[in-house]
Parts: C-alpha cells; structure tokens; sequence
C-alpha cells in the first residue's frame, strides 16, 4: 500500500465528536489496507450521522427499515476499483457511521467510545475490500478475526470478557 486519503465529514449535531477521533479513523483505514496488504493509493470516504439519517439510508439501500451502526458503500468488486482520475487512487467507497449509535454501543459494550468508532471503521473497511459476514459461518468468524488483530495492533483491544455489569 502506498498512501491513503481518507475524507471525513461530520453531518449530524447530536453528538460531539472527540478530538483524536479522525486520526483514529484513519490509522483503522491505514492498519486495514496493511494488514490486507493492498497495492496502490486507496482514497475512502467516512461520513458522521446521526440515528434518523442512518434509518434513512439503511431503509433506501437496503430494505431495513430500523436504525443500524455502520453502512459500506463499496465501489469495487472482486479488487477491481473505479480511479480518482486526478489522482490515480482507488476508490474503496463510502463508510456511514451513526454518533448516536456508537455512543450507546459503547454504554452497552462498557467500552470507550474510541474503541467503538475504531471496530465499526474497521468492520466498515473490510466490507469495503469484500469481506462479508451476513451468512454466519466461518467468513463471519474470519472477518472478526482480522477486525481484532487490527484493533489489537493499534491499541484498541477488546476486554476480556463478554459480559455487561449490572447497573
């Protein structure tokens, strides 16, 4: 992997983005196409929104008509990528995030919200190379697999349990 441009935009106002956040964001792009091992310049999109906007798109794009976490957009298939003609990068595609979301997973998992935007990029990226989990099975338990390595080597390991404490 050369470089990768990663464009970030934040299009909702009901949850305040913290600082280190993009930086964290591109770091998950950057360890995914390494440790993926991807040729050439990779340009990707992250886009903030809120639960309402997720609904929406999740609704359109995929006949879900309930709020999700992270929606892939991918612009390529089986490693063929369409080209920034002005810069000869290719273009993974679009990853939607919901602030809102990420927020009450974290609450819910009992982790920081950091760890939480790092594993839904993460989870995102993967899509974007052609990873897919919807049918269970071992492509599923791959794909968790490598989300963990990448979370692991930049500093975001999980806990070491599953459980949820009591309030």
């Amino acid at each position: 992997m050369d470089r990768v441009k990663v464009i970030i935009s934040n299009n909702q106002k009901k949850v305040k983005i913290p600082t280190g956040i993009r930086l964290l964001i591109r770091r998950c792009c950057h360890a995914v196409l390494e440790m993926e091992e991807f040729d050439g310049n990779a340009e990707v999109s992250v886009s903030f929104v809120d639960n309402e906007q997720i609904h929406e798109l999740n609704k359109l794009h995929r006949n879900i008509d309930r709020e999700t976490d992270v929606l892939s957009f991918p612009l390529g298939e089986n490693g063929e990528y369409d080209i920034n003609h002005d810069t000869g990068a290719k273009l993974l595609g679009d990853i939607v995030i919901s602030a809102e979301k990420a927020v009450e997973q974290a609450e819910l998992y009992n982790h920081p919200l950091q760890r939480e935007i790092g594993f839904l990029t993460v989870h995102s990226m993967l899509h974007l190379l052609g990873y897919d989990h919807e049918d269970g099975g071992i492509e599923a338990v791959h794909m968790r697999e490598k989300e963990e390595q990448v979370l692991t080597q930049i500093g975001l390991k999980r806990n070491d349990s599953y459980y949820m404490e009591d309030e």
